[in-house]
């Protein structure tokens, strides 16, 4: 029989605040932290963003490290989360701990500092090199923790994260690891703000989720780590969840859009659910991808009506606080969700003030007291990588 798979520790860093009590606080009081770019100088400094607003001195400060060149802030966002993480899990690495990490734009915000020296000739430093490939924040990650049994990255888009915890509960169910800290990291940089535009989906205003004025995307950055641990593992800590569900699959419609009638995600749901053993009647509360496209917000909202269809759960989506945070979206929405079971607290999901025409989604609009025993969280990628996964509170 599969080990059950539990959350004994988890850190986070976004946004709306460092660690469980701030982002809390933030949900509580419905207070986003969406707002001017002053990370680095662009022609897009008046669309919104989610940034951290720390130095990478402060950053390398707040990870209890030497402050250098070669950091780029995926790693040290990464660092944050992981340590509090591990920390919280009261917990050392050993030969039987795993680490699965995720990226999307890996060390870039380094770009801007080589990349003109380069063209002209000067010889940079090898491992700038390596702060740009997608495996440097999970490798220097997993050295400062000692943790060597299985390292492994994963960039799948916007659902990068999501897919690092359902990997992670893998290894634990077929006994590849006993304990893994699974999450992502990123950062934001000038390449992926600038990509956003080009595909013209970057919000003027802010995100709006499920509203029906949405008008696009709102980048955001951050981190978030859990540990999870083997039901032997775990026996005799505190269990914050368990992860009792999850499934993952690709649409291959298109590589930016999802498809428009939702079924690929509602799929995902579905079998998610289905592995957990429960019913969609089961699920208490909904942490939706909720990107504030059009196209997005749409197909979700088919798929969750067509899965639930007249017992909806309470739904919202949560990047109105934090931005999208890109491959750290799964992970940050995770913790998030394990704070609304823990605390019985349904966020609310800013910006939405008109329900969407073509369905009957309305999200929580302010921060509710509610008994939350099974929380489905949805984080959907890039080429149609669709993840759900079910976080129950621990029995």
């Amino acid at each position: 029989m599969p080990q059950r798979v539990f959350i004994t520790g988890f850190g986070i860093i976004s946004a709306i605040g460092n660690g469980a009590d701030e982002t809390l606080a933030s949900l509580k009081a419905k207070q986003s932290g969406i707002g001017r770019l002053e990370l680095f100088e662009s022609a897009l400094c008046n669309i919104p963003v989610g940034e951290i607003k720390k130095s990478a001195l402060e950053l390398s400060e707040l990870a209890g490290i030497e402050h250098n060149a070669h950091n780029s802030r995926a790693f040290l966002l990464g660092l944050i989360a992981a340590k509090a993480a591990m920390q919280m899990a009261n917990c050392n690495s050993d030969e039987r701990t795993a680490m699965i990490g995720a990226t999307t734009v890996a060390g870039q915000d380094l770009l801007d500092a080589y990349y003109w020296p380069m063209l002209e000739g000067t010889l940079v430093d090898k491992k700038m090199y390596q702060a740009f490939t997608g495996a440097d924040a999970t490798r220097r990650i997993a050295l400062e923790l000692g943790i060597q049994h299985n390292v492994t990255t994963i960039s799948t888009a916007c659902s990068s994260s999501a897919n690092a915890i359902m990997n992670g509960a893998r290894m634990i169910r077929s006994g590849l690891a006993d304990r893994v800290l699974a999450g992502g990291t990123d950062s934001l940089v000038r390449f992926s703000l600038n990509g956003f535009n080009a595909l013209e989906i970057l919000s003027p205003t802010g995100c709006k989720p499920f509203d029906q004025n949405r008008n696009g995307i709102t980048p955001g950055e951050g981190a978030a780590f859990l540990v999870l641990e083997s039901e032997t593992n775990a026996a005799g800590k505190r269990k914050y969840g368990e992860v009792r569900g999850f499934a993952n699959l690709n649409e291959a419609y298109h590589q930016t859009l999802v498809n428009p009638d939702g079924i690929f995600a509602e799929t995902a749901m579905r079998k998610a659910i289905e592995m957990a053993d429960l019913q969609p009647s089961d699920i208490d509360y909904l942490n939706a991808h909720g990107t504030g496209t059009e196209a997005n917000d749409l197909a979700e909202s088919k798929a969750i009506e067509n899965l639930f269809g007249d017992q909806l759960p309470a739904v919202s989506s949560t990047k109105g606080f934090t931005g999208h945070t890109f491959a750290a979206a799964g992970a940050i929405e995770s913790v998030i969700s394990i704070l609304a079971i823990e605390n019985s607290l349904l966020p609310p999901n800013i910006g939405f003030a008109n329900q969407m025409s073509e369905t009957r989604i309305t999200p929580v609009a302010t921060a509710t007291h509610a008994s939350i025993n099974n929380v489905i969280t949805n984080s959907f990628g890039f080429g149609g990588n669709d993840t759900s996964l079910v976080i129950s509170k621990a029995e």
